[in-house]
């Protein structure tokens, strides 16, 4: 087809012809070949159409370098819209467009809203949001950007084109098949034209999604993220997510799709596999993408864009750290779906219940989504002697303590790598996790793995972009001391209530722990200290804690 300039453009289409549009549109240094991966997974149930933009793959190129203005890049894209969909009578066309294809599809959405049903953004930015760019990170992007700059030199970066060095470096550096020399060097242009520029305030009111790369060498989160009212999901991988995870990118178009309500729409794809049946609960549900996300909730302002429109799932969620966790998370915009064996959460679940947990993990994910952050903190407590334990004591406290943290990081994590978008775990341990004692053993050894475990898993999951915290706090005014078990003592009720008394008294505010723990999540830290004791019990040498774990314990 020809633009409206003269320029032809090589235009390419697949799927249905009946169905609805996705518009694809590339970046630099690339063609219409970098959707290859994305263009199969979607059109069985869409009409999936890419072309090479002006000057790149086989399309025809200006006759001057005026003809890379983003107006005349904005004009080509509406006319393949116009001619992919003038045998249906027109319409919105869906939109997906990485790097300088994002920087077109920016101004058009922006300019022309009526024209699109959705867009999904992948690492590129609005001009104007480059433009007016002070928040945090701005000066790892400047770091990012250095590139930008060296484009606007005269002949320096047409030789280093010409010579192989910026395509052989790109396609050793990335992983992707080296760029034609022709695209790398008409597409200078782009830069050259348009940085620097007026291009409005980039504001849209199409349902947007941006997809921003946690290994992303030219652009950073907090750049994609100052977009106004849109989804930010980070997925894990570099720059060239349609190449790298095209299975991901596919995955969020059709959520995205199916999410703002397209009738035509045959396969709604995994963001409505299955509906809660009349008996169910109901559940809390993510925000839609069509919300402003960037809307600040009361008391909690600078967090709340960061956790508005994300699932947390936390056990033990009926009383105690579980339900401070599921408040705080609450609070701060996050969609919470709290479990416990107790009645009165969203779902009634044993997490030593291996079966149980497996369904739990199926139906969470189908009825409200993958969870970005599970919290497993259900546990339990039995004190006394190690004589005095039974094998059942021992099996009870590994089956929820150590075997119920396993059965949540194992099925949640699956979930998690398999979609692709990073995530959180936290499992709750203990000081107990690095305090002998002698009258805790089973305790301790279940923290203590606990805290192996969450070492071990964060080493593993690290290349997923999933990050895993250990929380270890020390004495809290929870209600374990109630529902602990106690073994080898004359008056095992009496002792109860005596240790939940002497808990119930410390003046620590489980508000802190919620606190703490979303803290430890936002900045992936491997272990989470709570209280004084907790934290000089970490430092303490190993002969000092082996000592105190010898005297006798006092009767307060």
């Amino acid at each position: 087809m020809r633009s409206p300039d003269g320029v032809d453009l090589a235009l390419y289409t697949d799927g249905p012809q009946d169905a609805p549009v996705v518009l694809a549109v590339h970046g630099y240094p690339d063609d219409h070949t970098v959707w290859s991966q994305v263009v199969p997974l979607l059109a069985d149930d869409y009409r999936v159409v890419t072309y090479d933009v002006r000057g790149a793959g086989r399309s025809g190129e200006p006759t001057d370098p005026g003809g890379y203005r983003i107006d005349r890049l904005v004009a080509d894209l509406l006319a393949v819209a116009d001619a992919v969909t003038a045998d249906s009578g027109g319409g919105p066309v869906h939109l997906l467009a990485h790097d300088w294809g994002s920087v077109q599809a920016w101004q058009a959405v922006s300019e022309h809203p009526d024209r699109f049903a959705s867009f999904t953004s992948i690492s590129g930015p609005h001009l104007a949001h480059l433009a007016r760019f002070r928040g945090k990170g701005r000066l790892r992007q400047l770091a990012k950007s250095w590139y930008i700059g060296f484009f606007q030199l005269p002949r320096l970066p047409e030789l280093a084109w010409r010579s192989g060095v910026a395509g052989g470096a790109i396609a050793r550096r990335e992983g992707v098949p080296v760029p034609s020399t022709r695209d790398g060097i008409n597409g200078l242009e782009l830069y050259r034209a348009n940085i620097g520029g007026s291009h409005g305030d980039g504001r849209t009111t199409v349902p947007t999604q941006v997809l921003a790369p946690t290994r992303d060498r030219y652009l950073t989160t907090e750049l994609l993220a100052s977009a106004p009212g849109v989804r930010l999901r980070e997925v894990a991988g570099g720059h060239w997510l349609p190449r790298e995870r095209p299975d991901v990118v596919a995955r969020c178009v059709r959520e995205l799709i199916a999410e703002v309500g397209d009738p035509r729409v045959r396969n709604q794809g995994l963001a409505g596999l299955a509906d809660p049946t009349p008996a169910s609960p109901p559940l809390p549900t993510r925000e839609s993408p069509t919300a402003d996300t960037r809307v600040p909730r009361s008391g909690h302002a600078s967090r709340t864009s960061r956790w508005s429109g994300k699932i947390v799932l936390v056990t033990g969620a009926a009383s105690g750290i579980g339900k401070a966790v599921a408040e705080g998370f609450t609070a701060r915009g996050a969609t919470v779906v709290g479990v416990d064996r107790a009645p009165g959460c969203d779902f009634q679940v044993d997490v030593s219940d291996a079966a149980a947990m497996e369904k739990l993990a199926d139906d969470v994910c189908a009825r409200v989504g993958v969870p970005d952050v599970v919290v497993n903190n259900a546990g339990i407590a039995v004190s006394g002697p190690f004589l005095a334990h039974s094998a059942q004591d021992w099996q009870d406290i590994v089956d929820v303590n150590l075997m119920g943290v396993v059965h949540g990081c194992r099925l949640f994590a699956a979930r998690m790598v398999e979609r692709g978008e990073g995530g959180h775990l936290v499992n709750v341990a203990s000081a107990a996790a690095f305090t002998p004692t002698s009258f805790l053993p089973a305790y301790c050894t279940t923290k203590s793995a606990v805290l192996m475990l969450s070492e071990c898993l964060r080493a593993e999951l690290a290349a997923h972009d999933i990050g895993v915290t250990a929380l270890c706090p020390g004495f809290l005014p929870t209600n374990i001391g109630a529902s602990a078990r106690f073994v080898g003592v004359d008056d095992a009720a009496a002792e109860q209530r005596r240790v939940d008394r002497l808990l119930k008294r410390r003046p620590y505010r489980l508000e802190k722990v919620a606190d703490a723990v979303i803290t430890a999540v936002e900045r992936n830290r491997p272990v989470q200290l709570l209280t004084v004791e907790s934290r000089i019990a970490r430092v303490l040498p190993p002969a000092v804690l082996r000592r105190v774990a010898r005297l006798p314990v006092p009767n307060l």
